[in-house]
């Protein structure tokens, strides 16, 4: 793996395979091994994140270090787990998608892949577009302004 972190950034629109596969962008993947593994999990604004191998070690860490004896953070765990897949590059740059993740998302055939700084990020059109409008004109420099970016 290179030492070179990985910034995930534009817009890709891209269409499933009949496998469920979805091509990533080389951008994205050009410093990660075929080994390592992504974590694809359904975040509950419809969408799905994707984790790359420094976030999945974060969220690793922050897992380990909660008591088993916590009920509330064993119950989160498990549920977080349960819809979460591992997912890795195929020789072609692609990842497959869960027939679960998928319908969490509202993808049938076609993907938009949203890089967000420290992961990325797959909607359906419909729901992309709807992110869209919300942080269209001002909306976006209000939000910005609002979390000091």
């Amino acid at each position: 793996m290179s030492s070179v972190k990985t910034i995930y950034t534009r817009l890709f629109r891209h269409s499933l395979d009949e496998k469920n596969r979805l091509t990533i962008p080389s951008e994205w993947r050009w410093a990660h091994g075929e080994e390592e593994a992504f974590l694809a999990t359904p975040h509950p604004d419809g969408y799905v994140a994707v984790l790359p191998p420094d976030e999945v070690e974060k969220l690793r860490a922050k897992i380990s270090a909660m008591a088993l004896t916590d009920r509330e953070a064993q119950d989160v765990a498990a549920r977080f787990f349960s819809g979460t897949s591992a997912v890795w590059f195929d020789k072609q740059g692609r990842i497959l998608l869960t027939p679960e993740l998928l319908a969490h998302a509202g993808i049938r055939s076609d993907a938009v892949l949203v890089g967000s700084g420290n992961m990325f990020k797959i909607y359906s059109p419909s729901r992309w577009a709807k992110v869209e409008r919300r942080t269209a004109g001002e909306g976006l420099g209000e939000a910005m302004r609002r979390l000091g970016i």
